[in-house]
């Protein structure tokens, strides 16, 4: 029979579930010098019993018990709609279970033997969730549109921000991939802690180990002092991985055991220092692809991958084109005489493909307000690209220099090809013709959309 009243206090309630009296007072003595309250339970039947009966703050249950397991906790808070967190606590090594928790929506998951320092610091995150219904704080950042697509990640983005698990989104370049993630960390408890975004497609590989974890005065020529690495910056809060598809093998090993341990070592060090940091990674790649080719790590893969989120291509979401155009105008207008769309302009932008997407968008509206000759923006004023103005056997118009931008696109596009031909399309040959890294060149092509069938054009 389950009491309530200990359900009372005002006091934070946590919920121990596991069958070993021992690991359940080990942890009912470090949450009591946490000043919270414990209730306990052998097993997930008496555990559900809690559930129903009163208000929990945080449930963290062992991941195999005698009568079910802690994923069918999980489960279970998920199908009551109770706005209880639940953290699982795994056997050493079984990334399985980790991410199955974390896909079933557990909060987070700590691996034995449970470090002290993490526990803490899972229940400090856990215990400033803010409740379901409770009062939300807005942003000036915010996913424009009420198609089905962008509503779909909206909805996503709320739920996601309740958890610690790891998100992976994906979409095209300029899709709104890194302001996702930006609100996923506005509406989650660490909102008001660091947020490091990082481009791993803008590191050397050289420097990719001193600048993820540090490294220690004397470690290598030019190290004068010890150094933090984004991991230590970011520690408490959150690290947006961007373009984690152009992290190289070695890298990704290390990567890999630093979020299954949940420690760094920086370079030069003897030991491993604790991190609480949540994982959000980026890319317009398709990483799923990247592992059949051998370029990304599987393991790796799944744990990043625990939850996915799909930002929609501004072709998807064409009906919401002239909504997002007129914000991102009001926006501009501040600094300029107000201005506004034709009607014609607007059809024409709902018509254009944007392969930029919404950086595109707003790209184009900039100029059009620095071109126009009137109040009215009209489609010259655009100066949309036609879908076929890009082909890759035209050369680069030397009279037509503007948009700057897409004409020195078409600059370097010609430059990798003539380099590529004449190396026979070795890319590393290429490279070193050019002045470039491997890394880079390869970049570059991918944006540029440069791949083998141009040699034969």
């Amino acid at each position: 029979m389950v009491s309530d009243s200990r359900l009372k206090s005002q006091v934070p309630v946590v919920l121990l579930v596991d069958d070993e009296p021992d690991i359940l007072e080990l942890l009912e003595l470090a949450m009591a010098r946490m000043g919270l309250e414990v209730l306990r339970a052998s097993n997930v039947s008496e555990a559900r019993q809690y559930l129903d009966k009163g208000k929990i703050d945080l449930c963290l249950t062992d991941m195999r018990m005698p009568d079910g397991s802690g994923l069918e906790l999980v489960r279970y808070i998920n199908t009551k709609n109770l706005d209880v967190p639940i953290a699982v606590i795994t056997a050493h090594g079984n990334a399985e279970n980790a991410v199955a928790a974390l896909k079933a929506g557990a909060f987070d998951y700590l691996s034995k033997p449970v470090a002290l320092d993490q526990l803490r610091a899972l229940v400090k995150s856990a215990l400033k969730l803010p409740h379901a219904h409770g009062a939300v704080e807005t942003s000036e950042r915010s996913l424009l549109g009420h198609s089905p697509a962008i509503q779909r990640a909206r909805d996503l983005i709320e739920r996601v921000a309740r958890s610690q698990a790891p998100v992976h989104i994906t979409g095209e370049s300029g899709s709104g991939k890194e302001l996702a993630a930006q609100l996923i960390v506005e509406k989650s408890t660490r909102h008001d802690q660091p947020f490091i975004a990082v481009n791993c497609g803008a590191i050397p590989e050289t420097l990719m180990e001193s600048e993820f974890f540090g490294y220690r005065k004397g470690a290598f020529t030019g190290a004068e002092k010890d150094r933090e690495g984004f991991f230590q910056a970011a520690n408490g809060g959150t690290l947006l991985l961007d373009e984690v598809a152009d992290l190289p093998i070695n890298m990704q090993v290390k990567l890999l055991r630093v979020i299954q341990e949940k420690k760094v070592r920086k370079v030069g060090a003897t030991e491993e220092e604790a991190v609480d940091v949540r994982i959000i990674s980026a890319t317009h790649h398709n990483l799923a692809e990247r592992v059949q080719q051998g370029h990304f790590r599987q393991d790796l893969y799944y744990r990043l991958n625990v939850i996915s989120l799909q930002m929609p291509s501004l072709r998807e979401m064409r009906d919401d084109i002239s909504e997002i155009a007129t914000q991102i105008l009001i926006k501009l207008n501040k600094d300029s005489e107000a201005a506004k769309f034709t009607f014609e302009a607007l059809r024409a932008l709902s018509n254009y493909d944007f392969p930029g997407n919404v950086r595109e968008l707003e790209n184009i509206i900039e100029r059009a307000l620095a071109l126009r000759t009137s109040n009215e923006i009209i489609p010259a004023d655009l100066q949309l690209v036609p879908p076929d103005s890009f082909s890759r056997k035209e050369k680069p118009d030397e009279s037509n220099k503007y948009p700057l931008t897409d004409y020195l696109d078409r600059l370097e596009r010609e430059a990798i090809l003539e380099a590529l031909r004449e190396t026979g399309f070795n890319r590393t040959a290429a490279a070193k013709i050019l002045g470039v890294t491997f890394r880079a060149l390869r970049y570059r092509m991918e944006r540029l959309s440069i791949t083998d069938k141009d040699s034969t054009e």
